[in-house]
């Protein structure tokens, strides 16, 4: 049992480190985070299960439509929740963010219906037997894709000329600008990718659990959480995170029942940013005075 929670506990934390990633590169660019990420994890699903069983396209075609699609959401949450309140130098993108997410939850649950249902993958077979223990593709690949990105992240930021100026917009954008970076349209195209890992997560985590209209929420609320402790300005740090916390939330159901899952988890949590304010992997910004 204890194994298998283990096993699982990585395999939901590398589903809470695609979502957390999504956090991280926008705030890494833009200082800002989108709260509708959660949501965007929710129609990666839906949308896949709509052309893959109900209009029976071919799986690989519906998964590149939908992240797609998911992309163009997340352009749009930029244009019309986020870029407005920047440039007017206001917050209110916060709220503007949980706004939009709730207003397409509540889209699909009118067109898509209540009713949760399944999406089967290719990958949702058992993979190979370690020790009496079935490992699944799914959660195989899970792991390899959280990985993999975060480490494609981090060597894109740090070792690529690109990366680094899109690093340099959220700490001077108008020297970025004259240095002939298009702020606007880097910033886009952050959270369009951000969106993308969202509903890269949601594809993969559908066979594991219905695809239903709701079924976003309690993830995005995870994995701001896992971001914040990691460190929403490293990308190695948030997937880190996101296996620590899955591999507690799996521990505790395990040991004592899903009833206290969300309680310790979140505990532990807090206590963990009550030692390591910046995350644990994170660092205290420096301020000009």
């Amino acid at each position: 049992m204890l194994s298998l929670a283990i096993v699982s506990g990585l395999s939901m934390g590398g589903m809470y480190g695609l979502l957390a990633l999504g956090f991280h590169i926008t705030y890494a660019v833009s200082n800002t985070v989108n709260f509708a990420q959660g949501t965007s994890l929710m129609l990666g699903a839906v949308l896949c299960y709509l052309f893959s069983v109900t209009l029976g396209w071919p799986l690989a075609v519906a998964i590149v439509l939908a992240l797609a699609l998911c992309a163009v959401w997340g352009m749009l949450v930029e244009r019309i929740a986020v870029r407005p309140f920047v440039r007017a130098n206001s917050n209110a993108w916060l709220i503007a963010t949980v706004a939009v997410g709730i207003m397409l939850e509540q889209v699909v649950l009118f067109t898509f219906g209540k009713e949760p249902r399944s999406l089967p993958l290719p990958l949702s077979g058992e993979a190979f037997t370690l020790g009496g223990l079935a490992i699944s593709s799914l959660q195989i690949a899970i792991l390899v894709v959280a990985i993999v990105t975060a480490l494609g992240l981090h060597q894109f930021a740090s070792r690529t000329r690109y990366g680094k100026a899109l690093l340099a917009i959220v700490q001077n954008p108008r020297a970025a600008s004259l240095m002939g970076i298009d702020v606007t349209r880097a910033i886009m195209v952050c959270y369009a990718a951000s969106t993308v890992l969202a509903g890269i997560a949601g594809i993969m985590i559908a066979p594991l659990f219905l695809v239903a209209a709701d079924m976003g929420t309690l993830f995005g609320i995870k994995a701001f959480a896992v971001a914040i402790l990691g460190g929403l300005g490293s990308a190695r740090g948030v997937v880190i995170a996101g296996f620590v916390f899955g591999v507690a939330e799996a521990l505790i159901t395990s040991m004592l029942g899903s009833a206290y899952t969300n309680i310790l988890t979140f505990v532990l949590v807090i206590v963990a940013l009550a030692i390591r304010p910046y995350g644990l992997f994170g660092s205290a910004g420096v301020k000009k005075v």
